[in-house]
């Protein structure tokens, strides 16, 4: 059986292109920022330690805090997720409200999970037309704050997995005016704030903490990320406690090599990355915004005061199949198999082609033949290999109901599988922990109501689920327990699957785990 270090070689040599992470792209020319096992130690005298830096590490995570403009910096061997964790655990307490943008990635709901927070939602805007979800409104993160007094922190991701950037400078103004911290997955936003022709990044926004993802867009490993700590609104000390408690207690000298080089190449060689990277990434979106069948969005990135680059980052090239005849996942697949071109992403009408500055010119020429090509045969009507079925994801993403918070669905599990409380634990339907006589209610509920069931995912309209549901990539749940399933969510779901995307969460395949809704 081949290991995978042997898989690995072969794939390195060959032809497959990757418009995907890692943002080193296996380039020979960065391999600095990509070292390898010769430099794997541990904590050994004169290379500090990364729980009690003082040395070597506290010097390169002062460097990232300046390169970045935070206050403060710390590195993640564990991804941006342990960045997430830690900084949603550090600025709650246990039962907190916390107002969530909800198409944050899973990571954000494990943390309301693991401190039992009550989550209240903010709803990006969908737009039919792209058939993208949008930037997060500062009139709904304010009436938000308003309508929820309770609330002790915000967190939003921008830019998303499809590049979409909020105004994270206005939304931290609304959030300081309560006092409250801004957290900002903008793990995709790494390269963020090098060169105008991308956004600027989030510390220099004023966000509280931001957490960046080294290894989606600039080169280093997968697993290198960063947290950046801000202000006077954070525990410091509390984020700090969890980053000990939820990294490795041996951290890998390869992964932390791997980001202090980069961190290195973009202080001493920022300029000379970014202009012909961005040279190749202009001339390529010229050339595939002629296309006639496929399309590119956002279309045009340019030419206003305020330059649509300040909310779309445009190292994603999106391609859009929506009036073509062919799902996102089809042209995805065309894309591996005729050209070897593997995309970060398919979605229900388009794909996602992730680059940086390791990136090669012969890449974006191949993906500029490859689209051209198709798009010339799409536009002569020219056999595919497509299907019939209409594409998923053409509307939003359904509302659900939220019947039961995660935590209480954790009581619930408890009270059906053994019959019996946890002592201490409350099982409050969501919205209404602390009132009395409630626990007592879920009890008898429990006790009077058939227990758990799997059920076909296309029959479990009018049922609380007790999983979560999401594609991966990009790890958005589409439900998340406690919530009530309708007949929308259902739909929704079945168009994925049947158009032969994967549904990732549930325990068993095409079956969801519920819970009768309360009479």
């Amino acid at each position: 059986m081949m290991t995978l270090y042997e898989k690995l070689k072969i794939y390195s040599s060959s032809d497959y292109y990757g418009f995907h992470m890692p943002g080193h792209k296996r380039n020979e020319a960065f391999a600095e920022a990509a070292p390898s096992c010769e430099i794997d130690i541990t904590e050994i005298e004169g290379f500090d330690d990364l729980h009690h830096a003082d040395g070597v590490l506290r010097e390169v995570q002062d460097r990232a805090a300046a390169l970045y403009g935070a206050e403060e910096t710390h590195f993640l061997i564990n991804g941006s997720t342990v960045g997430i964790l830690s900084g949603i655990l550090g600025v709650t307490d246990k039962g907190d409200s916390i107002l969530v943008a909800r198409n944050c990635h899973k990571s954000v709901y494990h943390a309301i999970d693991l401190n039992e927070l009550e989550p209240v939602y903010l709803y990006p805007e969908f737009d039919r037309d792209t058939q993208l979800n949008m930037e997060i409104s500062v009139q709904d993160v304010r009436e938000s704050l308003e309508a929820y007094p309770q609330i002790r922190a915000v967190v939003i991701v921008s830019p998303t997995y499809d590049g979409v950037v909020s105004d994270v400078a206005a939304i931290a103004e609304a959030v300081h005016e309560k006092g409250l911290p801004l957290i900002v997955d903008e793990a995709h936003g790494a390269h963020f704030g090098f060169h105008p022709y991308f956004p600027e990044n989030s510390n220099r926004a004023g966000a509280d903490i931001v957490i960046h993802s080294l290894h989606k867009t600039l080169p280093s490993l997968t697993q290198t990320a960063l947290i950046h700590i801000n202000g006077s609104l954070v525990s410091r000390r509390k984020v700090r406690k969890y980053l000990r408690m939820l990294q490795s207690s041996s951290p890998s000298y390869v992964l932390m090599a791997s980001i202090d080089s980069c961190i290195h190449l973009l202080e001493e060689k920022m300029e000379e990355l970014f202009l012909p990277y961005i040279c190749d990434l202009d001339r390529t979106r010229a050339a595939l915004g002629k296309m006639k069948s496929l399309r590119l969005i956002p279309e045009d990135t340019s030419g206003s005061e305020t330059s649509a680059s300040d909310r779309y980052d445009c190292s994603k090239i999106i391609i859009s199949t929506k009036e073509t005849g062919i799902s996102g996942r089809e042209l995805y697949y065309l894309l591996l198999e005729r050209y070897h071109l593997q995309m970060e992403m398919k979605a229900g009408t388009y794909v996602v082609a992730m680059t940086s500055f390791a990136d090669r010119t012969e890449g974006f020429e191949r993906l500029i033949h490859a689209l051209a090509e198709t798009d010339q045969r799409l536009s002569a009507c020219l056999p595919q290999s497509g299907s019939s079925q209409p594409s998923p994801g053409t509307e939003a993403p359904p509302v659900l109901p939220r019947i039961y918070s995660t935590a209480a669905i954790e009581r619930i599990r408890e009270l059906a599988e053994t019959g019996r409380r946890v002592q201490g634990r409350q099982t409050a339907p969501a919205g209404k922990r602390g009132e009395e006589g409630h626990e007592a209610a879920i009890q008898t509920e429990v006790q009077e109501r058939p227990g758990i069931r799997k059920i076909p995912q296309i029959e479990a309209a009018g049922y609380i689920s007790l999983e979560y549901v999401y594609l991966y990539p990009p790890g958005i749940p589409i439900i998340v327990p406690g919530e009530f399933i309708t007949e929308a969510a259902v739909r929704f779901l079945d168009g994925y699957a049947r158009a032969g995307y994967t549904l990732e969460g549930p325990e068993e395949e095409n079956y969801l785990e519920c819970y009768p809704a309360p009479r």
